[in-house]
């Protein structure tokens, strides 16, 4: 029996590139399972009438951009699907960047959006907690213009919405404070309009009592597994399907290393006794 050398590191480097960049140039579609939490935050769109105004808040910036930003396509794609009116504003000043990307994409994919109409983009607003509040009282009050300098009175996918309370929902792509938290707090408990939304997969925990105890949150997106479940609802995969199957095949290949090496390992130690014992 002779002593197996080490796996050259070079193949490994080369196998992990290779198990993370196939699934994303090509489509694999491994199965997916949805969770609750995931199934009720679609629920709340499906079942939400044609016609209705939504309220669409990006607490996030480039920094969780991979994880919160595909939840936000697949239910944007989902909202506009069941003909809702988008209204979009943010609690974080990059939030207002991560809303036009997302339009943009859209329309660049084919999709026909009539901006006023089928939705629109009120910029950012410092405050937090106060906005909120503000907001739950006189949304045009403080929201006067979009980010195109229109004026909120002529603007007519605003027409009938003075108060928080006539969004039929509130869905919040959240990274931290002010984010989903503080509209739960004000949106769901003052103001009692039903809050939906996400967040990254490390702050998921910290949100979910509010979802399974409290009952203040209609389900929850938790990074960029559940962004794949919901493309899976909707029946449009995307870039959280095929970062998901690039994943996969990462974790897959990093187990077979495992069972390698250590198959490696005590074929040596048997080696090491045969030949202590020769002597």
């Amino acid at each position: 029996m002779k002593r197996r050398k080490p796996l050259d590191r070079r193949i490994i480097f080369l196998l992990i590139f290779l198990g993370v960049s196939l699934p994303i140039l090509i489509k694999v579609g491994l199965p997916i399972e949805t969770t609750e939490n995931v199934e009720m935050v679609y629920e709340l769109v499906e079942n939400t009438p044609a016609g209705s105004s939504v309220l669409f808040s990006f607490d996030y910036d480039p920094s969780t951009k991979p994880e919160i930003h595909p939840q936000a396509i697949a239910v944007i794609k989902h909202a506009l699907s069941k003909k809702q009116n988008i209204v979009c504003m943010a609690l974080w000043p990059m939030g207002v960047k991560m809303c036009e990307q997302i339009f943009t994409k859209l329309e660049t994919e084919g999709m026909s959006l009539e901006y006023g109409s089928d939705w629109v983009n009120m910029g950012y607003k410092a405050g937090g907690a106060i906005t909120l509040k503000a907001i739950g009282k006189d949304f045009q009050k403080v929201f006067t213009q979009d980010t195109n300098s229109t004026l909120a009175k002529d603007i007519p996918i605003l027409h009938g919405v003075d108060k928080l309370s006539d969004f039929a929902y509130v869905m919040s792509f959240s990274a931290g404070a002010p984010g989903i938290k503080e509209w739960v707090q004000i949106g769901h408990d003052m103001y009692k309009t039903p809050v939906s939304g996400g967040v990254t997969a490390v702050s998921a925990p910290s949100i979910l009592p509010y979802v399974n105890e409290q009952k203040q949150l209609t389900g929850l997106l938790g990074g960029m597994k559940a962004a794949a479940e919901y493309e899976f609802l909707i029946g449009q995969p995307g870039t959280a399907t095929k970062g998901m199957d690039a994943q996969s095949f990462a974790h897959l290949i990093i187990i077979l290393l495992i069972v390698i090496g250590n198959i490696n390992y005590f074929h040596n130690r048997k080696v090491d006794k045969l030949e202590e014992a020769a002597k």
